[in-house]
């Protein structure tokens, strides 16, 4: 039986991945990183699949540092680690921040990364540190590169955004078009598990989205439909509704100049690298990912 080595298994991706590969009749141990010194012993197995790290703080309130420690070091040690074990397969998943925060192509793995944020940057170091060491014979590994991850214990925008439509309030950005792709946890759950199952699939970088992009207001209307409601939206314009980000980020309001860009901005990522090689259909289309977590939030 394969065993698979999972940390960061306590956060959100963690606890979904956990439950979708159980039902593979997959061996599961959950390894904590947490107050471990280098050099790292990695216990017996066949993956690693690498979730902790150091999310970007919306609040701004992390020191620089940390996000290099977590991110870069801890990877670097683990990878390490990797390297002199008997592990085959190690799994990275990084981020698509690692490359731009903002975008206004469509974004591949061929894109020249430029991260702005110290979250971005010290992801995009562990991701060239992973790529330039040597690689024995026999080991492979694979960095992904998810979008917007939502689903079951989902605690982000999208939630914010659920919530905002429960309650029957309108939506206050719908001046703002734009589109952008989104990641099923499911669908990210499908491809660790094809990369773990697979011995086909060469080692790089992917990005991982859903395969199609939707609007922010077209995700308002999926919410709605989920709790019964009409969709409200209102047409503030744009200028006033950037002058008062502005001033959320000095006085803390829930609606600050990066919650804003994250609900408005337009943010593509093709998916079509990791689809060539798994020549496989992703379970759940986009729309049908945002509804089965709308009724997930709906549950909770």
């Amino acid at each position: 039986m394969t065993k698979i080595v999972i940390t960061g298994s306590s956060g959100f991706v963690g606890k979904n991945l956990i439950a979708y590969l159980s039902q593979e009749k997959l061996s599961i141990e959950s390894y904590s990183l947490r107050n471990i010194k280098s050099p790292i012993h990695l216990p017996p197995g066949d993956v690693i699949i690498h979730l902790a790290g150091k999310a970007h703080d919306l609040k701004n309130i992390s020191q620089p540092e940390e996000y290099y420690q977590v991110n870069f070091e801890l990877t670097k040690n683990l990878y390490d680690a990797f390297l002199k074990s008997e592990v085959k397969k190690f799994i990275f998943i990084s981020t698509v921040k690692a490359v731009a925060d903002h975008l206004d192509e469509l974004l591949t793995e061929d894109y020249k990364p430029n991260p702005q944020t110290h979250y971005g940057k010290s992801k995009l170091m562990a991701e060239a540190y992973i790529q330039n060491q040597l690689l024995p014979e026999g080991k492979s590994f694979y960095i992904l590169r998810p979008c917007m991850i939502h689903g079951n214990g989902n605690k982000g925008n999208l939630n914010l955004l659920y919530k905002f439509v429960s309650m029957g309030l309108p939506y206050p950005l719908a001046a703002f078009e734009n589109k952008r792709s989104f990641l099923s946890v499911d669908n990210l759950c499908f491809v660790i598990k094809e990369l773990i199952e697979r011995n086909d699939i060469p080692s790089a970088i992917y990005n991982v989205s859903d395969d199609e992009e939707l609007s922010t207001i077209e995700v308002i209307s999926l919410l709605s439909e989920v709790v019964h409601k009409s969709p409200r939206l209102l047409y503030i314009p744009a200028k006033l509704i950037y002058t008062v980000a502005k001033i959320g980020n000095y006085l803390h309001f829930p609606l600050n100049t990066e919650r804003l860009g994250k609900l408005t901005e337009n943010y593509v990522v093709s998916n079509q690298k990791i689809k060539e090689k798994l020549k496989k259909k992703l379970p759940l289309s986009s729309k049908e990912g945002i509804l089965k977590t709308a009724q997930a939030f709906r549950k909770t």
